[in-house]
């Protein structure tokens, strides 16, 4: 499983609801854990592997060897925000691009586990904007797509130089 880099436009067309919960989902979101920790990430959204599924995986630390902030997220919803701040994010499908995006600083959301079940989340902070960055992939927005005009401009070359990348590797 390999992550999808931008421009890829499997980033763009984001996910559809899972409705089977079987050994199969499970495999494919442990496959997303090694391919996150793999790049160094925290978090992995399905469309980044190139998968049209609302799923997401996440651990906070970002350590394959702690995996007690491990969670997956399956259909996931959010149904209330509070607060605003601003933060650094990168994004593994956008290597060596960092910038400042604003998100809810709390969230509480409902998903489904792997085995269906119907839970609840309330996260805050760095477990928030995780969160909310790998959502945001599951309805094919990406970070980039929040920059401020001033972080647009900053980041521009680097994009540009992916898009020749990727029509190089593409042609």
């Amino acid at each position: 499983m390999r992550v999808v880099v931008y421009p890829d436009p499997i980033l763009r067309r984001g996910g559809k609801r899972v409705t089977r919960f079987d050994q199969e989902l499970a495999d494919t979101a442990a496959q997303m854990f090694a391919a996150m920790y793999e790049e160094g990430g925290v978090g992995l959204a399905a469309p980044q592997v190139a998968l049209e599924l609302k799923l997401l995986v996440l651990n906070p630390k970002g350590d394959a060897s702690d995996k007690t902030g491990e969670l997956v997220l399956v259909n996931p919803v959010i149904t209330s925000r509070k607060g605003w701040a601003f933060g650094e994010e990168g994004c593994l499908s956008f290597p060596d691009i960092h910038a400042e995006v604003e998100r809810s600083v709390k969230i509480s959301l409902t998903y489904q586990d792997l085995a269906g079940q119907e839970r609840t989340l309330q996260a805050e902070d760095w477990l928030a904007r995780i969160i909310q960055h790998e959502m945001d992939h599951l309805d094919g927005v990406l970070f980039t797509d929040r920059l401020t005009p001033a972080d647009k401009l900053r980041v521009r070359p680097k994009l540009a130089e992916l898009e020749q990348r990727f029509a190089r590797a593409t042609s």
